[in-house]
């Protein structure tokens, strides 16, 4: 696979051109540190979005669904999609609400989903999605039974056209309002965890596993710290 992402007339930034990033790395980064992928494509002749959880393994993305879920049977069926997801890091608050945006990471996908078949092919698919929101579960949880296997519906859509955009730096204000007594700056804004909330039909004596409590506190830190 190509380090560069090919620019293709959906993946063309014209609005702020400077910000695209064309590295193949910097979409594996957008894709690995998200955690929600919004999949929009159009059913009934309507557009229809929807929030959904996602692990990436090389240039793949998995999706999974229920096999009841109408919206995963029109992609399952070959319905044309985008994926986007967006990482906020802050507001940038300019001296007039017109040049004030936000600092930003972004990725577009473009493609299909092409279902995954096979138990051990879903099972595999199921597992990059477990590790992508917490490191280390699969291992940690119960194997999932053939009967929730044939339960799911498993999309996979590959990495062939998507574009990657940032935005970093301090606001951009006209240079006659730069003297105006107004604050003017970046509000950084990141995602944080609290202490985690044990099930309370949970068994006493059962310690915060290592996924969560790494989770929690990031690598290397004590249980209790701040963000992922």
């Amino acid at each position: 696979m190509a380090r560069e992402l090919a620019v293709t007339e959906r993946t063309r930034v014209h609005r702020h051109p400077e910000r695209a990033q064309t590295g193949r790395a910097a979409l594996h980064a957008v894709l690995d540190e998200g955690l929600i992928a919004h999949v929009g494509f159009v059913r009934d002749g309507a557009p229809v979005v929807l929030p959904v959880a996602y692990g990436r393994d090389a240039d793949t993305v998995y999706l999974h669904g229920s096999t009841g879920s109408r919206a995963f049977r029109a992609l399952a069926g070959g319905a044309p999609l985008s994926l986007a997801v967006t990482l906020l890091d802050g507001l940038v608050l300019a001296r007039s609400a017109t040049h004030s945006s936000m600092n930003y990471r972004s990725a577009v996908v473009f493609g299909r989903g092409e279902e995954v078949t096979g138990e051990g092919a879903k099972r595999d698919a199921l597992r990059v999605v477990t590790e992508h929101l917490a490191p280390g579960r699969w291992a940690e949880v119960r194997p999932v039974t053939r009967k929730e296997l044939a339960g799911v519906l498993v999309l996979a859509v590959a990495l062939d056209e998507a574009s990657v955009k940032v935005r970093t730096g301090p606001p951009h204000d006209d240079p006659e309002d730069l003297g105006l007594p107004i604050w003017s700056g970046v509000l950084p804004l990141s995602l944080a965890t609290a202490r985690p909330v044990p099930d309370p039909t949970l068994a006493p004596g059962v310690p915060v596993p290592h996924s969560v409590s790494t989770w929690v506190a990031g690598p290397g830190a004590p249980l209790g710290g701040g963000g992922r």
